[in-house]
C-alpha cells in the first residue's frame, strides 16, 4: 500500500496521547471517592459494575480515528478491477496448413470452435474483432460488440496459401489506431477495410511511443500453427505493438519437427515456430501458449477470457478507509448508548 499525501500519517502520532489521555481520566475518576458508613453500603449503593465493557466504545473510537487518519492519507493499492472498456483481436491463421488432422477435425475447425467459445464467454461490452491471415491480412470483422456477427465472420475462413504472421499483427494494429496512419497496403495485398485508408494518411496524428503493456484497453490474440513464409517480419511487428503499449498473446498450434501436408497440389513441411511466437509475446508484455490437442486449445481460450476483463491496476482506497472509520464511530456511539444510556 502506498499514500498520496503520506505526511498526514503524522497524525497517527496523536492517538497514543488520546489513549494516555484516557487512562488519566480513568484514573482521576477513581481518586474521586465518596465517604461511605462501610463497605456493604457501598456495594449497595453502586451495583454491579460496568467491568470490560465500559473499554468498547472508546477502543472502537479510537480505531475509527485511526482509519481516518488513514483515509485523508489518500491510500492507494493494487486491486483487481473489471475492464469497462476492452477491443480484442483475434488475428487467426487460415493458411493451408490448418487443415492439418492431427487437431481433430482439424486444425481450421478446432480453432474456429474454440475461439466462438471463446467470445461467447465474453461481457457483453467488450469489442470483437477479427483479423485472418495467411500470404495477406485482411479485416473479415471491425471491432463490434456484436459477438454474433463476429462469430459469423469466424464460421466464413477459407483457406489460403503461405503465412505472414507479422502482416496479421500489422493490421490488427492498424484496426485499433486507424489514425496513426499504420502503412497496411503491403499486408493486405491491396485489401482494404471500411474506415482505414490504404498507405500512409496524410491527416494521421503525430505517434508518440508509449511503455510496453501499458495499453490496457485492447489486446491482440494471434493463433498460428506455422512459421512466417512471407510478408513482414513478425519481430518487427511485435515492436510497433509494444510502442503502442498493446499487449500480443500468441497461441502455437502443431509441432516444432512439423509433417508434410498436401494443399491444392502442393506439398510442404510445415513446422511451429514457437521461438518467434515467444519473442513477439514477451517483446509486448503479453504470454505464450501452446495447444497440441483441441482441449489443450479450449483451455487455452478459457484462461485467455479470464485475461481479458480484469485488469490489475493502482487505485486509491481511500473510500473503503473512510466508511470503515465512520462504522466503527457509528457502532461505539451505538453500543455506549445502549449500555449506558449515553455516548460516554
Amino acid at each position: 500500500m502506498k499514500f498520496i499525501w503520506p505526511s498526514l500519517l503524522w497524525l497517527l502520532a496523536a492517538l497514543p496521547l488520546l489513549v494516555a489521555l484516557y487512562f488519566w481520566l480513568l484514573a482521576r475518576k477513581r481518586r474521586s471517592t465518596v465517604r461511605v458508613a462501610s463497605v456493604t453500603v457501598a456495594k449497595l449503593a453502586l451495583g454491579r459494575g460496568p467491568g470490560w465493557r465500559r473499554h468498547v466504545p472508546p477502543l472502537l473510537m479510537l480505531l475509527a480515528l485511526g482509519a481516518l487518519v488513514f483515509a485523508i492519507a489518500r491510500p492507494t493499492a493494487i486491486v483487481t478491477l473489471p475492464l469497462s472498456e476492452r477491443t480484442i483481436i483475434l488475428a487467426m491463421d487460415v493458411s493451408g496448413s490448418m487443415r492439418a488432422e492431427d487437431i481433430k477435425p482439424n486444425r481450421l475447425v478446432a480453432s474456429q470452435e474454440a475461439a466462438k467459445t471463446f467470445i461467447r464467454n465474453l461481457p457483453r461490452e467488450v469489442k470483437v474483432g477479427v483479423v485472418s491471415f495467411a500470404g495477406t491480412a485482411a479485416v473479415v470483422q471491425a471491432p463490434t460488440t456484436s459477438h454474433e456477427d463476429a462469430i459469423a465472420a469466424i464460421d466464413r475462413f477459407q483457406l489460403q496459401r503461405a503465412t505472414a504472421t507479422g502482416s496479421g499483427i500489422i493490421l490488427s494494429l492498424a484496426t485499433l489506431f486507424p489514425d496513426h496512419g499504420i502503412e497496411i497496403q503491403h499486408v493486405t495485398g491491396q485489401r482494404n477495410f471500411p474506415g482505414a485508408p490504404i498507405g500512409r494518411n496524410p491527416d494521421a496524428k503525430p505517434f508518440t511511443p508509449v511503455e510496453p503493456g501499458s495499453y490496457s484497453s485492447a489486446a491482440i490474440i494471434m493463433l498460428t500453427d506455422g512459421q512466417r513464409t512471407t510478408g513482414p517480419d513478425p519481430l518487427d511487428a511485435a515492436k510497433m505493438a509494444a510502442e503502442r503499449g498493446v499487449r500480443v498473446y500468441t497461441v502455437g498450434m502443431g509441432t516444432t519437427a512439423g509433417e508434410v501436408i498436401g494443399f491444392e497440389g502442393w506439398s510442404m513441411r510445415v513446422r511451429l515456430d514457437e521461438e518467434t511466437l515467444k519473442t513477439v509475446s514477451t517483446a509486448t508484455l503479453g504470454e505464450y501458449f501452446y495447444a497440441g490437442t483441441a482441449e489443450d486449445l479450449k483451455k487455452v481460450y478459457e484462461a485467455l477470457s479470464s485475461r481479458m476483463v480484469v485488469e490489475r491496476k493502482e487505485t486509491e482506497v481511500s473510500a473503503l478507509f473512510a466508511a470503515l472509520g465512520a462504522l466503527l464511530a457509528v457502532l461505539s456511539a451505538g453500543l455506549s448508548v445502549w449500555w449506558f444510556g449515553r455516548v460516554a
